[in-house]
């Protein structure tokens, strides 16, 4: 296998970074490598998708394996030859490398495979905020290409190269944003016995909402409401007649998501009365939890352990990270899993301006997907 070709896709990737819904030249890059493969597919998908069909044998019997495609809306600042091209914006969650494990994989399977079977190859769009997996279902995606599990592997900064990652259960969190709109009445700062302060309200809110987290959840469980935006008045010597709170809950499981979004509410309408002001809550349920079926995971992990030695396959705890591959795994069965990128070396993390995919990873990513389908689809004798 040619991984140094592999790795000059995902270095021109790297170059070519696109945002939710825009991934239009990441597409066109993904089918001209499968055309050349002769492996069929369709473009389109959730917008800018595409979705690869490749069948051994006889069997009916289907899989789907899934890479996102999209990057962020970041200034890269790493100078090194591949960087982006595209001002504002990189690949700074290792998508790219994703996409080209994933193609190699392709054509690993397509070359060399021995299986028998189905194997559906999922290039998503917009995972990063925008749902994109949700978007293919809504059109469509498990209808299409019907599927009895789907699968997804994604890196991770502080795993060392050559390791894997499971967690069966719950093993993301859901991802949910709120804004809180507390109105008051404005006066001069030099009389705000005339005011209904909604500054002052707004920051018991803020106070007010970690009890959510250590008073109404059970320790044992996870949520987490973070307040990352607030904005009121534009003076010195004037109180505003309105402030803005905006932030984000995430949880592990359905019930706290729901606990923590019904404590908010109340919360915040609560710690508006207390000062004379009102609160107009907007709540937007993002991503769900990602559930790992157990059985899968076990299977996943077993193997990973068949692709590097078996101790360098560990179980890792849920992550507060969100993920919209949960939406697919709402659907179907099947296990999202994650493989070694190496040291953080500081700031090289996801999300970060100077991170970048570890393409030592790639031959054991190609290896995962390909040993996962001649698996899980093994011709019968």
């Amino acid at each position: 296998m040619e991984y140094q070709e592999v790795a000059t896709w995902r270095r021109h990737l790297h170059t070519i970074p696109e945002t939710a819904f825009e991934e239009v030249e990441t597409s066109a890059f993904i089918a001209r490598q499968l055309t050349a493969l002769q492996i069929p597919f369709e473009a389109g998908i959730a917008r800018t998708g595409v979705v690869a069909t490749l069948k051994k044998g006889r069997s009916e019997r289907a899989i789907g394996l899934r890479a996102d495609i999209d990057a962020l809306d970041i200034t890269e600042a790493n100078t090194f030859a591949h960087a982006s091209q595209r001002a504002g914006k990189m690949h700074a969650c290792g998508h790219d490398g994703h996409t080209a494990m994933l193609l190699g994989a392709a054509r690993a399977l397509a070359r060399d495979g021995v299986f028998d079977g189905i194997v559906y190859l999922i290039f998503q769009p917009a995972e990063e905020n925008e749902g994109g997996a949700a978007v293919a279902i809504e059109e469509g995606l498990f209808e299409r290409f019907p599927m009895e599990a789907v699968f997804g592997l994604h890196n991770r900064p502080g795993l060392p190269i050559g390791t894997f990652g499971t967690c069966a259960g719950n093993a993301m969190a859901s991802f949910d944003v709120f804004e809180i709109v507390v109105k008051g009445k404005g006066s001069h700062a030099a009389r705000p016995q005339l005011a209904a302060d909604p500054i002052l309200a707004a920051s018991q809110c803020i106070n007010l909402l970690q009890s959510i987290v250590s008073r109404n959840v059970d320790p044992l469980l996870s949520l987490v409401v973070s307040v990352t935006q607030i904005h009121a008045g534009a003076t010195w010597n004037v109180i505003p007649g309105e402030a803005v709170i905006r932030g984000t809950v995430r949880a592990l499981d359905p019930a706290t998501r729901d606990l923590g979004e019904r404590r908010l509410r109340e919360v915040a309408e609560h710690a508006a009365r207390l000062h004379d002001c009102t609160a107009h809550i907007t709540y937007s349920r993002r991503y769900p939890p990602l559930f790992n079926d157990p059985e899968l995971t076990a299977f996943c992990a077993e193997v990973a352990r068949g692709c590097v030695d078996a101790g360098h396959v560990h179980d890792i705890p849920p992550s507060l990270g969100s993920e919209d591959f949960a939406f697919m795994l709402e659907r179907k069965r099947g296990a999202y899993i994650w493989i070694g990128n190496g040291p953080t070396d500081g700031d090289r993390i996801l999300h970060n301006p100077h991170y970048e995919f570890n393409d030592a990873a790639i031959p054991h990513g190609i290896a995962y997907w390909t040993r996962l389908v001649e698996t899980y689809l093994a011709p019968t004798p």
